[in-house]
């Protein structure tokens, strides 16, 4: 009689796939991580289930995601969405889920600030974001929603950020506004 496959081995097997995916691409980009090892990453990635399934979020929206720090104090590695343009399966979101819901006419169908929360993840901050352009260059066709301060959410305003003409802009945009060139970052602590 054949072996029919549980869905405790699909996950097993996911699992697998997705390190052998994140080793890839932390071999791939060891610039972004001088110095770090992919076993002790691979050992905190495997302690921690949910934090993997974050990450295999992230992966499946298009987030590609790398390490791109480590916090010796807390002994955690730090996440970034590292693909080349906005995620493509996270474009076309307003701000928040405060936005989507004051949005009558046309709204989209999710928020950056509630997809992330939902994939166990959160976008990046503004000091994250050039972080991130330190390691190259990205956003040059699309742009990001970034953590937007309280005071200006409270005004009806979201920060944006991307790459053109070499330099890094950051700017604004009502939060219930959604363009199909602009996503979100994630940042993932594990």
């Amino acid at each position: 009689m054949p072996k029919t496959s549980t869905k405790k081995d699909r996950g097993t097997e996911q699992h697998a796939a997705l390190l052998e995916t994140l080793k890839a691409r932390f071999e791939a980009n060891m610039a972004r991580h001088e110095g770090m090892q992919w076993a002790k990453v691979q050992a905190r990635l495997e302690a921690s289930p949910g934090k993997l399934r974050s990450l295999g979020e992230m992966e499946r929206t298009g987030g590609e995601p790398d390490v791109v720090d480590h916090d010796r104090k807390t002994g955690e590695y730090v996440f970034f969405d590292c693909a080349k343009e906005s995620p493509a399966g996270r474009r076309s979101v307003c701000y928040d889920p405060e936005a989507l819901e004051a949005r009558k006419k046309h709204p989209p169908a999710h928020s950056a600030v509630g997809m992330a929360s939902g994939m166990g993840a959160e976008l990046l901050t503004v000091e994250q974001y050039h972080q991130l352009q330190m390691l190259g260059e990205f956003d040059a066709k699309t742009s990001s929603w970034l953590e937007t301060p309280p005071d200006v959410r409270a005004l009806g305003g979201a920060v944006f950020g991307d790459f053109r003409y070499g330099t890094v802009w950051l700017y604004h945009n009502g939060a219930d506004s959604y363009y199909g060139a602009r996503g979100f970052r994630c940042s993932l602590r594990v």
